[in-house]
């Protein structure tokens, strides 16, 4: 069984690594494509000539000692060598440029598709999935810190255009020049060499893709300590050299096995790879020695242009610095970007719709909506809830009775394990998502605190509006930031952050209201849809309570969702909805829900007592 066993292990693993080298040679050239026709024939002819100028000079040189020693004169072949000489030095700067050209252009496709894919296209669940997330990283850092991009990777390709022009040049100087055994001998050294090569950074790649998840580990513990968003809570909770030994550890438990498997793969196979390019070296020198040691004069002319030769061939067998590690990690990032869109879908599963969003018109339905984020933990459980046009809702509950899933489930973020949402009577699986979700003005409970003007926070609510300034004074006065708009100097071209040329940053309470002013403006033109989740939770009692006061009032005529844990703040809105271990437990208007004396009505009367408590003691102060 051994007999037969051995071959078919080693042919399995003959295909299995000739399958790996199809499969990454397909992915490079689907990436090289994205370069465009016109800079990839450029790049290829420029590197075509670039590896023909060592072939022009050797032979130059070859030709002008052949020229001396028979009498003949040297000037042409000499100014064809210097030629040859200078024109490598001229392109060589030229090459490098048109060579990061090429790299830019594909990095910029690969960042382009990454962000749509992540924005627009991957479901949100699927994103948030844990083998999603290892695959995106690798895209991510490599395109973040550009360091071994994807576009590098098309880049390297195209660079082995010289370097396989001048091992063809070379073997066929050594075929003209001393016969077919030496050239065949030298381009077997070179071929085995680079073989070796190849094989060992394809088994990097293997490795590599396999330390994903510690990768983004060790890179997390990093960017904590690195970073501003945490360093409050570090140097006061002095957790700098907790932190720095948690690195360490994720480092070691990251680099030690790559260190080991490094060791494995350019260990022995190279000491065998390196002892065949010996072995096979000295024979092409002592056949080439043998070939050309009659006679002088043409001879030695013959000789020079051979060993040159022979020693470009020989030096084929090293790594290129200019494609072999970019293409390892480079090809990595692409193909961790190819997996991360196969494994959404594979997530997803869903159809994606294609039918125009409704208004709506008429109201939001959920019939039997059920939702888990794992199988078998439902977070929502057989909603049944209608939401009419242009009335107003509250969404009621203690933390963790799925408020915030409700409202991704709403806005198309998610879509139901069970039962369907209509928009009008039409089923939201068939309405093209992107058009839903432009219909909705979202507050999420954690709003984005984005590092850029007030004008630009504001505008995120309708970005093709940045220059509605009175649209957003005007949003921003009923969210209640008049007073702080009027102290900025520069008012709406303020940056919000300190760390930006002029900037200032807010408290937590005037950054809802940034947030608030975003969902009304968005409003402003053209949202139908309002949602806010959990919209005053950095406010004061006062605050509070002035915000509701004034709420219904802006949002008149508007289908608006208000999420909220606190009872007593949200008895204005037409219908308010109890929500209680992903159960709709109790619904009805403010007085309905009091007189039903359930759930609703004791945890109103409680937390209105704290409320009111609240409001009093902010009164004496």
């Amino acid at each position: 069984m051994g007999a037969t066993g051995t071959p078919t292990t080693i042919t399995g693993r003959v295909r299995n690594r000739l399958g790996e080298r199809r499969a990454a040679a397909a992915q490079l050239r689907q990436l090289i494509a994205r370069a465009g026709p016109r800079w990839i024939v450029g790049t290829s002819l420029l590197h075509l000539v670039c590896g023909s100028m060592p072939v022009v000079f050797l032979v130059g040189i070859g030709a002008a000692l052949h020229a001396l020693a028979t009498g003949g004169r040297p000037t042409l072949p000499l100014a064809a060598a210097l030629a040859a000489f200078l024109a490598q030095q001229v392109l060589v700067p030229v090459q490098f440029a048109v060579s990061q050209a090429v790299a830019r252009r594909v990095d910029a496709y690969c960042s382009t598709r990454l962000m749509r894919h992540a924005l627009q296209q991957a479901p949100l669940r699927a994103l948030e999935s844990a083998a999603v997330a290892d695959k995106l990283h690798d895209a991510v850092d490599a395109l973040t810190l550009m360091r071994l991009t994807p576009g590098m990777a098309a880049e390297g390709t195209l660079a082995l255009v010289a370097r396989y022009t001048q091992l063809v040049g070379a073997t066929t100087v050594l075929l003209v020049t001393v016969g077919p055994l030496p050239a065949v001998l030298a381009l077997a050294v070179a071929l085995v060499g680079r073989f070796g090569q190849t094989e060992a950074f394809h088994s990097w790649g293997r490795v590599i893709v396999g330390f994903r998840s510690t990768r983004r580990r060790a890179a997390y513990v990093r960017d904590l300590g690195i970073g501003t968003a945490a360093a409050k809570e570090i140097r006061t909770l002095g957790l700098v050299d907790w932190l720095e030994r948690r690195f360490t550890a994720e480092a070691d438990a990251m680099l030690r096995p790559q260190w080991s498997e490094r060791r494995r793969i350019y260990g022995r196979p190279f000491a065998v790879y390196a002892a065949i390019g010996v072995v096979g070296a000295v024979a092409a020198l002592v056949v080439l020695s043998g070939a050309t040691t009659t006679g002088a004069g043409a001879h030695v002319a013959r000789l020079t242009m051979a060993v040159q030769a022979a020693v470009l061939c020989i030096r084929f067998g090293v790594m290129f610095p200019e494609s072999d590690v970019k293409l390892v990690y480079g090809r990595a990032a692409w193909q961790a970007m190819l997996e991360a869109e196969e494994l959404t879908a594979a997530i997803d599963g869903e159809r994606i719709g294609d039918l125009p969003a409704p208004g709506p018109s008429r109201a939001i339905e959920l019939r039997g909506v059920s939702f888990a984020y794992r199988p078998g933990s439902d977070v929502l459980h057989g909603l049944d809830l209608t939401i009419p046009a242009g009335r107003s809702l509250a969404v009621v509950g203690v933390n963790g009775a799925g408020k915030t899933t409700l409202v991704k489930l709403l806005s198309g973020l998610y879509r139901p394990t069970e039962g369907v949402i209509l928009a009008d009577g039409v089923d939201l699986a068939e309405v093209d998502g992107a058009q839903w979700q432009r219909r909705f003005a979202v507050t999420f409970q954690d709003y984005v605190r984005y590092q850029l003007t007030l004008r630009e926070n504001v505008a995120m609510g309708a970005v093709d509006h940045l220059d509605d300034t009175e649209g957003m004074l005007d949003c921003l006065r009923q969210a209640g930031l008049a007073d702080l708009v009027a102290g900025l100097d520069r008012g709406l071209e303020t940056p919000l952050s300190r760390m930006l040329p002029g900037g200032r940053d807010l408290s937590g309470g005037q950054w809802q209201r940034v947030a608030l002013a975003r969902s009304l403006f968005a409003v402003r033109h053209g949202a139908t849809v309002l949602v806010l989740d959990e919209p005053t939770a950095q406010l004061d009692a006062r605050g509070e309570a002035e915000f509701y006061d004034a709420f219904l009032d802006l949002t008149m005529g508007v289908t608006s969702v208000v999420i909220s844990h606190r009872f007593s703040t949200v008895r204005r809105a037409d219908r308010i909805v109890v929500l209680d271990g992903g159960r709709i437990t109790e619904q009805g208007s403010h007085d309905e829900l009091v007189a039903l004396d359930g759930h609703y009505a004791r945890m109103f009367a409680a937390q209105a007592r704290r409320f009111a408590g609240a409001v009093a003691g902010e009164g004496t102060r």
